[in-house]
């Protein structure tokens, strides 16, 4: 039914401004009736499940995006366009889209040159043995019982070698670092100059004089071997165990929500510290959460809002030194009563919170109630159809559980980090392993490391070292450096473990003697 107007005589509106004023409260009527019954239509709350059929569809190939509403609602009809992107949408398809060339190049690079430098290694001992049998092949003296034992010597020695450098040199990468690693670059370049050094003399005193002593060369190609496998072990003392013993410790503090943490640390460079940062910060530090920071900025926004100052005197006077004045004031009484509604507020949401997690918690409880593991001879007796699999007794009892949670989440602002479809698997998985609901529970009551939630969160982050100093150089007393994130960054400061000076002081046990004192007012 809409709704008219009734104008007096004295209106100057005419029949066409009439008629254009009817026909927009007509069509605002309608946008309101439609907006109602679309928002009557999303809230509406209908989760029906069969313990055969699954909730929601298997995900395209394209990643469809997971809906924050799964706890209320199971499919929503809009007119909005399917293919509509926000801008961190736009964002990350351009990071899909970026391609580092020189990044790859410089992978490709370096592992060339790893590759031909380990060829040459294990190459060059093995040409020492085989090029005299092979041009001397007339004059060449038998081998005896102590070459044949070096033969043996060298060609064990050489598999031990390559074992140590697989287990030390070929190990996966874990991450891309700005700079070259300086030792391992040192090592390299010692093992070239110890291969290179062999070879030339090899090639002056064996080659050009044609020495026909077997036996003498079977042992310089030992020797080499020897020389290589101390080269490794050095390698293993600089690279594995010289950062084992703490000398600093390191502050880590992220910028947004002041979450800190302190660390041990050995003789590492710059970006080796920042490396083995990362790693315990994807394990140690709650998951950065930037919906817990939006309450503080909409309340200093509504502050400053209404604050607004009104210039009586006209556009031409001078009155800067007045509004200055007036805005300081209001501000000053604003300030003086904002820590009554910050208490008010934190308590509401506190009291809000335990309410919540108590109806969760009584929810969750009475749904695994539901659920009973059977055993082999039950399961005999059993027909087929009374028994479920996990991830069909998983989507039996959620929807009894799933608004109730959904409101949890939403009120700890954690609904982004949980989709319903993680949440049904981590339910079957809890029902698999006889897991009890409080160990259900415990994955959304407080938040965990950044390694627990999707891979999604933590496996695309690109972290930028930014330091004043060269990132090759090693950590001292005072060094400072971020590493900076998209959404926050990471202070790192470093303080130096302090000298520890221990005394000893030898107590006689025979001393322990004690003498009982009696008073009058005791009542002993």
């Amino acid at each position: 039914m809409d709704t008219e107007s009734t104008y007096s005589g004295y209106s100057h509106y005419s029949g066409r401004s009439r008629g254009s004023h009817r026909h927009g409260e007509r069509s605002r009527e309608r946008h309101k009736s439609r907006s109602k019954d679309s928002s009557r239509s999303e809230k509406s709350v209908t989760i029906t499940t069969t313990p055969g059929a699954p909730l929601t569809e298997p995900p395209a190939q394209g990643g469809e995006v997971q809906d924050d509403n799964w706890g209320e609602t199971t499919t929503a009809v809009t007119g909005t366009s399917e293919h509509s992107l926000s801008q961190e949408d736009i964002v990350q398809i351009g990071k899909d889209l970026e391609v580092p060339s020189g990044r790859n190049c410089r992978r490709y690079l370096s592992l060339g040159l790893v590759g031909t430098l380990g060829l040459l290694v294990f190459l060059t001992p093995v040409a020492f043995l085989v090029l005299p049998l092979l041009l001397w092949t007339e004059t060449g003296q038998r081998c005896g019982t102590a070459c044949e034992g070096l033969l043996i010597s060298a060609i064990f020695k050489l598999l031990i070698l390559l074992l140590a450098v697989w287990a030390l040199f070929l190990r996966p990468r874990r991450a891309h670092l700005p700079r070259v690693n300086v030792l391992r670059t040192l090592l390299s370049l010692l093992g070239l100059l110890c291969v290179i050094s062999y070879s030339l003399f090899y090639a002056v005193r064996v080659l050009d004089q044609e020495d026909n002593n077997y036996e003498g060369i079977v042992q310089y190609a030992v020797s080499l071997v020897d020389a290589l496998l101390f080269i490794h072990y050095l390698g293993l003392v600089l690279l594995e165990l010289r950062h084992l013993q703490p000398i600093f410790s390191v502050r880590v503090t992220r910028s947004t929500d002041g979450e800190t943490r302190h660390y041990n640390l050995g003789q590492l460079s710059i970006q080796q510290a920042a490396l083995a940062i990362l790693e315990h910060y994807y394990q140690d530090f709650p998951v950065h959460n930037p919906a817990l920071l939006t309450a503080a900025k909409s309340r200093a926004a509504k502050h400053l809002a209404g604050l607004k100052v009104y210039n009586v005197d006209g556009p031409g006077n001078n009155t800067s030194a007045g509004q200055s004045q007036a805005m300081m004031a209001a501000a000053a009484r604003r300030r003086d009563s904002s820590h009554n509604e910050l208490y008010y507020e934190e308590a509401d949401h506190e009291r809000r919170v335990r309410k919540r997690r108590a109806r969760l918690v009584v929810a969750v409880e009475e749904a695994f109630t539901h659920i009973q593991r059977l055993q082999e001879e039950e399961q005999k007796k059993a027909a087929g159809g009374e028994t479920m699999d996990p991830r069909e007794a998983a989507q039996a009892i959620f929807p009894s559980m799933a608004r109730t949670l959904q409101k949890y989440l939403r009120t700890t602002r954690q609904q982004h980090f949980h989709s319903m479809e993680s949440i049904q698997q981590h339910l079957a998985f809890c029902i698999a392993n006889n897991m009890t609901p409080k160990a259900f529970l415990e994955s959304y009551l407080s938040p965990g490391p950044t390694l627990q939630y999707g891979r999604e969160r933590w496996l695309a982050s690109r972290w930028k070292l930014v330091s004043e100093e060269a990132v090759t150089r090693g950590l001292k007393d005072g060094s400072v450096f971020l590493l900076n994130n998209i959404d926050f960054s990471l202070v790192v400061t470093t303080t130096r473990i302090p000298y520890i000076s221990l005394a000893e002081e030898f107590i006689d046990p025979k001393s322990h003697k004690f003498v009982l004192r009696l008073q009058s007012e005791t009542s002993v």
